[in-house]
């Protein structure tokens, strides 16, 4: 997504989400609380900075997580006001590496 199409986004997707919850939304972490464990232990950064499970991203945010034997990053590509399909879930990040 271009920073033009971002610009004329809707409004209510671009409101903010914890950063856990965007990480089991967009089934980057399969569960919650496995999220949330994960950003507490220091594992994952957002636009270079350690993050919490309570962190708010927005589009555009590069994130990165450290897995065991590899690292992911990606950059947040939409925020939905619900909880997205298979399908639509795959489109809120943009994999930057893994």
């Amino acid at each position: 997504m271009s920073f033009e199409e971002l610009k004329t986004h809707n409004l209510s997707q671009m409101d903010p989400m914890r950063l856990d919850l965007f990480l089991k939304w967009s089934r980057v972490i399969l569960r919650r609380s496995l999220a949330k464990e994960t950003c507490d232990a220091g594992r994952v950064t957002v636009n270079g900075q350690e993050a919490k499970a309570g962190r708010e991203v927005r589009i555009g945010d590069t994130v990165s997580i450290r897995f065991p034997r590899r690292q992911f990053t990606f950059r947040v590509r939409s925020i939905p006001s619900h909880s997205p399909g298979k399908e639509a879930a795959g489109e809120m990040i943009e994999i930057i590496s893994s």
